[in-house]
Formats: structure tokens, sequence, C-alpha cells
């Protein structure tokens, strides 16, 4: 039985709606063809769609211009992913995605979610006081988590923003690298400081470091405080122990929001010591104030390897866990 042909119109206002759905030199009309069975082609005001999986293809198409109305533009990733989730019985733009401004870049850059598990993290940073953001690299865990924390700061919603992280060696030891503590840390520490260079800038990330407004700091330094009227995030939490993590959680002080991020498949710790954040995750599981938030390769909103590797690791693993890595 052959295949019906169907053909979709849909009308164009503007020439470089067309341009920008098909792509620099057609790199996001090549991922559609990819996708679906359909030919697209541009005849004066009109794009034509036609093919026996035209349907689907018009319906990837009508969202990729929406997403152009809105005022947003469009990439390889973000094409991968409306294209993922119309598989799925998803709308992109009936979401909400990329609608939601968190704040701006000290170049006057928006930084929205680009993906629904993005937005929906979001969401839970504005809602509730513990929020834990689990996924793999590229998911923008801790960029989203910095970026909530800078609009926090900005409206005074709290005082300071403090930005910690374990560090924990993989490969080099702290005694072995050249410098004072601060210097052995501050490797672990660069991530961190690259997300508040980019939203606040350089210089004014130092002048309000300098005022306290902002802490930079190893988990290590964190004992002994209570830390009210401020924005605690906690990066690479799969890299703490039970007790590091208990020890953070309970710093939280009055008026203050946490946000615990990390990626439980790149444990770094010692064999025999457990995560803090695998147990965390099981042990507050119940707690209902609490948020957990699981991030997916469909999150990844870095280069589209970044995903492919990823499945690549998680099929690698599934089929051979008796490899010791």
């Amino acid at each position: 039985m052959e295949n019906t042909l169907e053909e979709f119109k849909i009308k164009i206002d503007h020439d470089h709606i067309t341009n920008d759905v098909f792509g620099n030199l057609d790199v996001n009309l090549r991922i559609i063809k990819d996708n679906y069975d359909a030919d697209i082609v541009q005849r004066q005001d009109e794009m034509i769609i036609r093919g026996s999986e035209a349907s689907e293809a018009h319906e990837v198409v009508s969202e990729l211009i929406r997403i152009l109305e809105s005022g947003n533009s469009l990439d390889p990733q973000t094409v991968n992913y409306v294209i993922s989730l119309q598989q799925k019985g998803i709308s992109y733009n009936g979401n909400n995605v990329n609608k939601d401004v968190i704040c701006f870049t000290h170049r006057g850059k928006p930084i929205k979610p680009k993906t629904i598990g993005q937005a929906e993290y979001v969401k839970s940073i504005r809602e509730a006081d513990v929020v834990f953001g689990v996924g793999p690299a590229g998911t923008g865990k801790t960029y989203l988590a910095v970026a909530a924390a800078i609009n926090a700061f900005k409206n005074k919603e709290v005082e300071k923003i403090i930005l910690a992280r374990p560090a924990v060696e993989a490969g080099e030891r702290l005694g072995f690298l050249p410098g004072d503590l601060q210097e052995k840390v501050d490797p672990y520490l660069r991530p961190l400081y690259d997300a508040l260079h980019e939203m606040l800038g350089r210089d004014n990330t130092l002048r309000l470091k300098e005022r306290e407004n902002i802490e930079v700091v190893p988990l290590a330094y964190m004992r002994g405080r209570t830390l009210d009227n401020s924005f605690i995030i906690l990066d690479e939490a799969q890299n703490t122990t039970k007790e590091q993590m208990k020890m953070f959680l309970t710093r939280l002080g009055f008026g203050s929001k946490s946000v615990i991020t990390g990626d439980i498949t790149q444990i770094d710790l010692p064999k025999g010591k457990k995560s803090g954040l695998v147990h965390a995750i099981k042990v507050l599981e119940h707690v209902r104030e609490i948020r957990f938030c699981f991030l997916r390769d469909n999150d990844v909103v870095r280069h589209s390897l970044v995903r492919k590797i990823i499945n690549a690791y998680e099929r690698h693993e599934h089929e051979h866990p008796e490899i010791d890595e």
C-alpha cells in the first residue's frame, strides 16, 4: 500500500521568516527533512510542505514560525527539541517555553528557559525555598540557578548570593596545585565565576564580592554558619558526602532560598563514599516543601553532540553494568 502524499501551504508575510526557518545554509531545513518524509519549498509568499509525513512537518514548521513571531531566534538545537516534542505529541509553544525572562546579562541579552524541563525548574525555584536540580551536563542547572539568584538580589528579595562547591579532586590533588588555599580552590569555582561574569560583568561581580553581597566559596567554608536573607546555591552536589549535604541543608536561615544542583552520573568521590545528593533524594523525597526537578537529555542546551554523547554513555552503562569504569 503506497503512502498518501499530503500538501500544506503556509502564508509567509516576510521573507526573513522563511530564511530563519530554513536556517543558515538550510541547516534547519535539513534537520526537518531528516526526520520527516516531506519536501519544503518556498514559492512567492507561500511555504509549501508536501509528502507522506507533511502533516507532522507542517506542525513543526508552524511551531518554528510562532517562535520567530514571538521575537525569539532559532538554532539547530531548538529545531531538534521542537521535533522531539512533536513526536511525543507535545507542543513547544503550548507549554510557554522561552517566554519567561529570568534576568538579563550585563550586555542586555535575556536569559530564558529553553526547554519544558528548564521552565518547570525555574518555576520551582520561584515557588519553593529548597529545590534540587538534577540532570546531565548541559541542561542549565547551575546557569539558571545563578540567573534566578541574581534576579532575586536585584529585586531585593535577598541581601546576599552564596555559591558553593565541594572541592573534590578528579585527577590532581589540592596539595600539589600551586598557590595559597584560595588559589588552590579557585579552579573548582571557575564555572560559578563564569556565570556571574556573563550576567553581571566582571567589574560588577568584583564590586559585589568586595561588599560581600556575593560569596563564592568551597563547601567546607559553610560549616557553622546560619544564612538569613540569602540565595544559596550548592553546585556539583553529587560530590558531597552524606554528612556534608546534611550540614549544607541545615544552614538555611530566615528569608533564604537554596538550590542544589548535581549530576548523579558524574560522581568523583573516593570508592566507598556515598553521594550526599543520591542519599538526600531518597531521604527527602516525601518532604512536600522541597522540589525535585529531574532534567533529561532533551533539556541539554549545549552542542547537539552533547545529547548524543550522554545517550551513548547511558546505553553503554546499561548494556555493560559489570564493567568497572
